[in-house]
């Protein structure tokens, strides 16, 4: 099984990144603010007014770590992509596949049908832990009836429609599921976030995207080509697609866990002249923390049946896709949540 490594999540303003030996150096200004070994890094994410030497770049890319660049509140907007890995046969098998809309809706259905079946369950989840409630009650009979008729989806417009109707339902609930005080959600709202939940979520969302684009490339599979989001320049399709599985298990449930457990406050936001609304730099790096932690932690896998840490869920999903896309299994079994 891959080993997971760390990733280096660089939030100070300012900073500058270089290659020293086998180690990759932060500064700011002449101050060293951390040296660590290349060995144990597997993405780097630079968030805002971020440096990175080209020597940096350029060894990054020959050694398969990820480096991306996203605005200060996590809005993506580039990687940098050394030479492909993988069997091209593959990616052609990929691209063929992508282009075949029967086998699109096939692998694109199961990853609706788990993302709904995922989400129906944090809210059962939800009903164990707190008792009745009749709304997220008739939230699950909802998304219940949308996980029978999504097996039904004969084209990728009908399994995104049933996706949307879906996640409208869940996220209509999804205030119910908050304890922490001051906080509220009235809907999903994404460019911009304004609202704190709202941050939290496109921020979660944001790092299980670039998590998921760098296990695509691991294998072999091109990440912007997707069965479920269809190509548009500069949008990691097939990225987003794996995202669909782990969207309420890990990334809503890593919300509800700091919001409920008061880990994160309404004055760790500010608001910008846009409207839009972040973290501040402190809540930031205390929410990276947390978000380390959380990928340290084993669950067993349902189809594996074995122990791996969160972090390298999307590791484990891409490699069965390729497996299903080689022709090495019939079916691509999405990660639901027992």
């Amino acid at each position: 099984m891959k080993k997971l490594l760390n990733t280096l999540y660089i939030t100070r303003q300012e900073s500058y990144l270089h290659k020293e030996r086998e180690t990759i150096v932060i500064k700011q200004d002449k101050e060293k603010l951390g040296q660590f070994p290349a060995l144990t890094i597997g993405n780097i994410l630079c968030f805002g007014q971020v440096s990175v030497s080209p020597f940096l770049m350029g060894f990054c890319g020959e050694q398969g770590i990820g480096l991306s660049f996203y605005t200060e509140y996590g809005k993506f907007l580039a990687r940098v992509q050394g030479k492909q890995t993988g069997n091209v046969l593959l990616r052609r098998a990929q691209y063929r596949w992508a282009d075949d809309e029967a086998k699109s809706v096939a692998i694109a259905g199961l990853m609706v049908a788990a993302k709904i079946s995922n989400a129906r369950s944090v809210l059962m989840r939800e009903i164990r832990n707190h008792g009745s409630n009749s709304l997220i009650e008739a939230a699950v009979k909802h998304l219940a009836t949308s996980l029978r008729r999504v097996r039904n989806a004969t084209t990728i417009p009908e399994a995104m429609g049933m996706e949307g109707d879906a996640a409208n339902v869940y996220f209509g609930v999804f205030n119910e599921l908050l304890r922490g005080t001051g906080f509220s959600f009235g809907g999903r709202v994404r460019r911009p976030p304004t609202d704190p939940v709202n941050a939290l979520l496109s921020y979660a969302y944001t790092l299980i995207t670039h998590e998921c684009a760098s296990a695509l490339q691991g294998v072999g599979l091109d990440p912007y080509v997707g069965f479920l989001h269809q190509d548009r320049p500069g949008r990691l399709s097939l990225a987003l697609d794996l995202l669909e599985e782990f969207r309420s298990p890990w990334a809503d449930r890593f919300v509800l866990t700091l919001i409920n457990r008061q880990q994160v406050k309404l004055n760790d936001f500010v608001t910008e002249a846009s409207g839009a609304v972040r973290l501040t730099d402190d809540a930031r790096k205390n929410l990276l923390t947390a978000w380390q932690e959380r990928k340290q932690v084993e669950i067993l896998h349902p189809y594996l049946d074995e122990k791996v840490p969160i972090g390298l869920l999307p590791h484990c999903q891409a490699m069965l896709l390729a497996r299903h896309i080689r022709g090495d299994t019939e079916y691509y079994p999405p990660y639901l949540v027992k």
